[in-house]
C-alpha cells in the first residue's frame, strides 16, 4: 500500500452476508482517494479511486447498471 493517510477505518458493504462472502472494503485516504481492497486479504494491495469516478461506479452500481 501507498504511503498515503488513512482517515476512515475500512468498511463492508452492509449488504455482506457473513464473514466468508467475496467482499471488498472501503476506506478514505487523503489526497482525495478512496480505497478499495479485497476484504479476504486485507495486507494485499488496494486500488485507489478519486471519489468522482468511484461514486459513479456506486450510483451505477445501486441502480442496477
Amino acid at each position: 500500500m501507498s504511503n498515503r493517510k488513512q482517515l476512515t477505518p475500512w468498511r463492508k458493504s452492509s449488504h455482506s452476508l457473513n464473514e466468508n462472502a467475496c467482499c471488498v472494503e472501503v476506506a478514505a485516504f487523503t489526497e482525495d482517494r478512496v480505497g478499495v481492497r479485497d476484504s479476504k486479504d486485507p495486507e494485499g494491495p488496494a486500488l485507489m479511486f478519486e471519489p468522482g469516478p468511484w461514486q459513479t461506479f456506486v450510483d451505477w452500481v445501486r441502480t442496477g447498471q
